[in-house]
């Protein structure tokens, strides 16, 4: 049974989390859906995943490649970290993809259909996939266990399993000397 303390805290933890969240989707629906005038006669649709990946990287200007490149990798990384720990139902690596592959496939095909001077990149979804990737991977899934210590993955109620508990070790006993 977890003390009232601990579960006030996690609810705390899952709320900044879903805050955070909020933030950052605030800030890429802004930074994605905002026009560009200026690019409306050079934006172009990427089927091909890698052409625009290999067009930034061959630029004179490595900050533009940074910021291309490192800003659609950052719009994935909310997703791998924040979103696990927001709700347990999105723990997994697989539904981290999932879902960021779905609201960045929805966002670029915003740009495309409605948003003057974007278009839409396949690179951009494989950018964000490896961003949620980076997320979720080395601190995400750590942080979500934590959060949601006792919940158990569809699989495992359906086959009547419980998570594995962490046992302590057992105290050594000392020999009578």
């Amino acid at each position: 049974m977890r003390s009232l303390g601990t579960q006030i805290l996690r609810a705390l933890v899952g709320t900044v989390a879903l805050l955070a969240f909020a933030v950052c989707a605030a800030v890429v629906v802004k930074l994605t859906l905002t026009p560009s005038p200026a690019s409306v006669g050079i934006a172009h649709t990427n089927l091909h995943p890698g052409k625009s990946i290999r067009l930034y990287l061959n630029q004179p200007s490595v900050h533009q490649a940074i910021l291309q490149i490192g800003g659609n990798i950052l719009i994935g990384v909310p997703f791998g970290l924040l979103l696990p720990m927001i709700t347990p139902r999105a723990r997994g690596l697989l539904r981290v993809l999932l879902t960021t592959l779905f609201v960045v496939l929805v966002l670029e095909l915003a740009q495309h259909y409605f948003i003057e001077g974007r278009s839409f990149d396949v690179d951009d979804l494989i950018l964000a996939a490896i961003g949620a990737v980076i997320g979720y991977v080395p601190v995400g899934r750590y942080l979500s266990l934590r959060v949601h210590p006792g919940h158990r993955h569809w699989w495992q109620r359906l086959l009547g399993r419980r998570p594995p508990r962490r046992r302590l070790p057992k105290p050594r006993r000392r020999s009578p000397a």
